[in-house]
């Protein structure tokens, strides 16, 4: 549930945001996106330790992010990728409804897929979360200064997996297939033709180079393609 409480609607806030950013203050305004509780707490406090550092929202869902950034006017968001809902799919969202604000991604599972897509939607950054507060808190600062912040090695990882070969539908298709799910049903859930549904998942095994589809979405998954 978002820290910040308000009525108003996006359209509405989004009118009013330019107003109010960029901000002329040295302090540096954060919004935080991360599901679990404590983890989320612990972070808010420690970064609040630092002098010029302020966490002005706090959220724990995908769809938080964009209204909780045009009510307060981040100029960092740092977003859990495990954030509930889509946690990547909200760099693009975010970066197109509040382009002034910088974005870092914040990952447990550090995978080089993951880090590509992240930052083609626009990101700045992308870090592992179980790097010492104070170098989270030096890459806000970095990336309000225009840098781009990544993990070296994750950075090495990305650059030797390559890029998703897989396209959109293609994933779509393997996530379902991952669950177990038919083709029927993934045909029904995708509103395509089963006929359809089987090339799709032909061309990602063959893209993936496994040996069926649940092979093919457990290497895309390891990868961070889906």
């Amino acid at each position: 549930m978002m820290l910040l409480r308000h009525t108003s609607t996006v359209p509405a806030l989004a009118a009013a945001a330019p107003e109010r950013w960029p901000h002329p203050e040295s302090v540096i305004r954060v919004l935080l996106a991360e599901q679990h509780t404590m983890v989320r707490e612990a972070l808010s406090a420690l970064l609040r330790l630092e002098g010029d550092l302020d966490v002005v929202a706090e959220v724990t869902h995908g769809d938080e992010v964009v209204p909780a950034a045009l009510a307060t006017c981040p100029d960092v968001a740092l977003l859990g990728l495990e954030v509930s809902g889509d946690g990547l799919g909200v760099v693009p969202t975010l970066r197109a409804a509040a382009p002034t604000c910088r974005i870092i991604v914040l990952t447990t599972t550090g995978r080089a897929g993951h880090l590509r897509q992240a930052m083609d939607g626009g990101a700045s950054g992308f870090l592992v979360k179980d790097a010492p507060v104070s170098e989270l808190a030096l890459a806000v600062r970095r990336v309000m200064a225009g840098e781009s912040v990544v993990d070296p090695l994750l950075a090495l990882a990305a650059l030797s997996a390559g890029r998703n070969p897989l396209t959109p539908r293609e994933r779509d298709v393997l996530r379902l297939a991952s669950g177990g799910a038919p083709v029927a049903e993934i045909a029904a859930r995708l509103f395509l033709a089963e006929g359809t549904v089987r090339n799709y998942v032909s061309l990602a095994i063959q893209k993936v180079g496994a040996r069926n589809r649940i092979e093919a979405a457990r290497l895309a998954e390891e990868k961070g393609w889906l």
